[in-house]
């Protein structure tokens, strides 16, 4: 529109504006007129479900007749309607549309297929039925509408998120045919634009069940009017999945978009996360991404993020370029405020000017409307607005890449400053997630020794490929992170309790072909899933569902046969454990490794590295100490854990007396208590010290009923340092302990994954755990988060019975030389002992070990593709920050060896020469690194 043109509108609404809003002006009297005539529906009938039925079961049920204006319900539960109706003859010629008006989401059905999202609260409140009714279209037709008991951010009172409304109940308010009005909608489109602008600015699920809808996209695809972004499984957490995870995630995902649309994705398409780990930009790199596109930086709560398009250097130094959009959300409507705001704040302006606008409803999956889509038109060329073109992500990131020769670095993670809630909530979830990423390791590990030792061994990859699928699923990033509704909590449990059961019997079945031989009595295997050496005491099962303990020795990714009865108490290579209680009631368990001591209420008195006498707690302070706060956050229960809830501490005091001694010592020394947390929360916990370990356990287990508390237990140590550091994905980084920065104190509850290590030269100390993530290191106190208890969106989150443990480590040197790395994987990764058919080998045997304690052997599989079913894949990494030369035995039949990517695709300059079946890999500091290596026929 011309300059005069657009002064002339100007003036014409400052005089309408003195005596009516500008808002009711459109509202009356445009609004009104977007639909003509209207006509009943033939026929309304409906069927309510509390399940999720498929369509072709859900159109077979009896369905009663109902109208407008009915309530249906409750909350959770699915309504079906069946719809039939007639167009009038007089309407031929006319664009004819379902008026559809009900709380709840709905999905319109037409011949079997779903073809549209209904939502009153995201103003899709028609289908288009035609365009243009034709002389000979047919005027019958029967419609199924799908609407699910719950609104667009959930089920709660209001439009904030919160927990189920048990008196919640839904309606139906219209449902008719009406003939729509498009030049009114056109002409309400061009005026809503020039109001914003004379007010200064003031306003795979679908593959398997719906594969018509799959066969459209697919089309869509080939004409560049669908684009497929992601690279991932889902939208996935950034923070709580394993290293091996996030590379499946992508694995998975990049399949599948290869295999459904014919290419991979070149963008990491991740809008909505709780937080960004510093090793994505290595693994995206790695997956063949170079690009990424975020969205949740914007709800950072202390500081805003100083970037909208930068290069993000992760932990190893790999870069990718990154937009965050500076429009502030990935559900924008279109408008004029929307698009000036994306302008104005863009904090890299110079140094380029192209910016991502995200519109439709992103939440929800509603995607944009019509109006949304003619808006942007409009904006494309309007005078005093900045120009707006409809494009695709590749044309964005092409635009930022021309600009990118003066762009800024941001290295390491990326931390969200809020929703720091869910690295707690929900603790089931937590524990699923990380037993199941165990599962899958060892079965896959397990498999492949037996593919390559065994002619009659069949890999189980389509199972394997099932489980994993699960796993990833599930974390997506409102499942593990335990911010959803009761039903998908229910769901996920669900799940990894299948990856357990059919994992636990591939295990078997690979054990069984290892151990083939000669028939005899059953017997047990015990097996090391790690690339080290391990001896440690294990409970064997004996006849009669009773246990013996036995110190075993297994090789580096291998296997020992299990002592017999009579081998039990073979002489100790250590001192044993001596376990003495004092007339007091303390108890002081040593294993000449780390001597520990306990006041009679279960706390730490004293940890000491006896080899030099030095005590790892605090002066005058003591550890073990279980804390409760009060934790009210403003907004989101399940999501947040504000600042404020530090000075609500308050120590769980125990009762004198209550220290018992378990088991007396030798190869272990055990004590327990019990812990009245509140009147409605108990806790009992066992300390166990074991022969040669160099950490202290406490296997703790909590019977749970809160509302609003928040549980830690506190180790003071006495350390003095300003950095402390955590694991994460395939390495780890160091956070301050100290708040000297608005920067530092928002990091008061961080994540980490199995270790956290508080360290000045020469000593330090480390906490462990088994299936926990949320941690703080502040001064010289190590905190571990146990328990929440939100009530939205779920209210029996977190309630019930928990069991977890965490282990305590005081070492001498570095974390990295006192082997803190491996002492957490043994606590995650315990020796297996397994049933074999016949007997068992009678001497160990290992297939992989390593001759450098920097890196880890992650991962052994099969390679992905079909064509390489006798190829294995290894992955391993740098642990250490170090850069190392390391040889890999092998005591496989390996015929040849490669480097490739994490997507499998081998290197075509990454030959490995076999020397003495040795590999020699080069590593950089935390550098992944990904092998094939071909195995030589199966003996005939």
């Amino acid at each position: 529109m011309a300059a005069p043109a657009l002064k002339h509108w100007r003036t014409t609404l400052e005089r309408v504006e003195k005596f009516v809003s500008p808002r009711y002006f459109t509202d009356c009297n445009l609004r009104g007129r977007l639909f003509g005539d209207s006509y009943p529906l033939a026929g309304l009938s409906r069927f309510l479900t509390p399940e999720r039925l498929p369509y072709q079961e859900a159109v077979q049920q009896d369905f009663s007749p109902t109208q407008v204006g009915d309530s249906f319900g409750p909350t959770w539960w699915t309504c079906w309607f069946r719809v039939e109706l007639i167009i009038p003859e007089a309407w031929v010629g006319r664009e004819v549309h379902l008026c559809w008006e009900s709380d709840g989401e709905g999905l319109v059905w037409r011949d079997g297929e779903p073809v549209q999202g209904l939502t009153k609260e995201g103003e899709k409140t028609s289908y288009v039925l035609t365009d243009k009714l034709g002389e000979g279209d047919p005027r019958s037709l029967t419609l199924y509408v799908e609407v699910a008991c719950n609104g667009l951010l959930g089920a709660g009172k209001g439009s904030m998120i919160a927990a189920p409304d048990p008196e919640k109940m839904f309606h139906l308010s219209r449902a008719e045919l009406a003939v729509f009005h498009r030049d009114v909608h056109k002409l309400l489109v061009d005026l809503e634009l020039l109001l914003d602008i004379a007010k200064a600015q003031q306003l795979e699920w679908v593959k398997s069940h719906y594969p018509g809808l799959r066969s459209r996209l697919q089309e869509f695809a080939c004409r560049g009017q669908f684009v497929p972004v992601g690279g991932t499984w889902v939208e996935m957490d950034g923070n709580l999945p394993s290293g091996e995870a996030m590379v499946r995630q992508f694995l998975q995902g990049q399949n599948f978009f290869l295999q459904e649309f014919g290419k991979m994705c070149t963008e990491f398409w991740l809008p909505d996360t709780f937080g960004y780990s510093a090793q994505l930009p290595q693994i995206m790199r790695g997956c063949g991404i170079t690009r990424f596109l975020t969205q949740k930086l914007s709800w950072n709560l202390v500081n805003s993020f100083p970037h909208h398009t930068f290069f993000w250097e992760g932990l190893d130094g790999s870069r990718v370029l990154v937009h965050f959009p500076p429009g502030d959300s990935y559900g924008m409507q279109g408008n004029v405020e929307e698009v000036l705001k994306t302008v104005t704040n863009n904090r890299d302006k110079g140094r380029t000017n192209h910016s991502a606008f995200l519109f439709g409803f992103g939440d929800g999956g509603g995607g944009p409307t019509q109006t949304m889509l003619d808006r942007l038109k409009r904006l494309g060329n309007t005078d005093g607005l900045p120009r707006v073109q409809l494009s695709s992500p590749e044309q964005l990131f092409m635009a930022l890449e021309r600009d990118s020769g003066q762009l800024c670095t941001w290295v390491g993670e990326l931390f969200l400053e809020l929703h720091n809630g869910t690295y707690t909530t929900h603790a089931q979830l937590k524990k699923g997630n990380r037993e199941c990423e165990q599962i899958l390791h060892d079965v896959e590990l397990l498999s492949s020794l037996a593919l390559a030792r065994s002619a009659q061994f069949l890999y189980p990859a389509a199972q394997l490929q099932h489980l994993w699928r699960l796993l990833l699923l599930n974390q997506f990033h409102d499942v593990v992170t335990g911010s959803c509704i009761q039903q998908v909590a229910e769901d996920a449990m669900s799940h990894y309790k299948d990856i357990r059961s059919h994992g636990s019997a591939l295990l078997g079945a690979a054990a069984a072909a290892l151990c083939a031989g000669e028939p005899g009595p059953e017997a047990l295997l015990i097996v090391n899933t790690l690339p080290w050496k391990r001896t440690e005491v294990v409970a064997l099962p004996r006849s009669g569902g009773a246990h013996s303990l036995a110190l075993v020795t297994v090789p580096s990714v291998g296997y020992a046969p299990a002592p017999t009865p009579t081998s039990l108490r073979p002489l100790l290579p250590q001192q044993p454990v001596f376990v003495v209680q004092e007339t007091d009631g303390s108890v002081t368990l040593d294993n000449g490794i780390i001597r520990v001591k306990l006041d009679p209420t279960g706390r730490l008195i004293s940890l000491v590295l006896v080899a030099s006498g030095r005590e790892a707690i605090a002066e005058g302070a003591l550890g073990n100490q279980f804390v409760l706060f009060d934790d009210v956050p403003l907004y989101w229960d399940a999501w947040d854990v504000m600042d404020y809830h530090l000075e609500t501490r308050k120590p769980v005091l125990g009762q004198a007396g209550t220290l018992a001694v378990g088991t007396e010592g030798g190869l272990r020394g055990s004590v327990w208590f019990l812990l009245q947390i509140s009147p409605n929360s108990r806790l009992s916990q066992e300390v166990v010290l074991d022969v040669g370990c160099p950490y202290v356990c406490f296997h703790t287990e909590v019977h749970w009923h809160e509302a609003h508390k928040f549980l830690k237990v506190e180790f003071p140590a006495r350390v003095r340092s300003t950095q402390a550091t955590y694991e994460i994905q395939f390495g780890h980084l160091q956070r301050p302990t100290h708040s000297n920065t608005s920067w530092d104190w928002a990091r008061f509850e961080v994540w980490a994954h199995r270790w956290i290590d508080l360290s000045e030269c020469g000593f330090g100390l480390a906490l462990l755990n088994n299936c926990k993530y949320g941690a703080s290191v502040r001064d010289n106190v190590l905190s571990l988060s146990l328990l929440r208890a939100p009530k939205a969106p779920d209210a029996t989150a977190d309630m019930g019975r928990h069991e977890f443990t965490y282990a305590l480590m005081p070492h001498k040197g570095s974390f990295q030389e006192a082997g803190v790395i491996q002492a957490a994987y043994n606590l995650n990764f315990p020796l297996l002992a397994l049933s074999t058919p016949g007997p068992a080998p009678a001497t160990a045997w290992s297939a992989f070990s390593l001759s450098s304690p920097a890196v880890v052997l992650e991962t052994i599989k099969q390679a992905e593709k079909s064509s390489q079913n006798r190829t294995l894949v290894l992955r391993l990494y740098e642990a250490h920050g170090s850069h190392v030369d390391c040889w890999l035995h092998i005591s496989l039949p390996v015929q040849e060896a490669f480097l490739c990517n994490l997507l499998e695709e081998r290197d075509p300059a990454g030959h490995l020469a076999l020397q003495d079946n040795r590999l020699k890999v080069t590593f950089s500091p935390f550098q992944v690194r990904s092998l094939l290596l071909v195995l030589q026929p199966p003996p005939n």
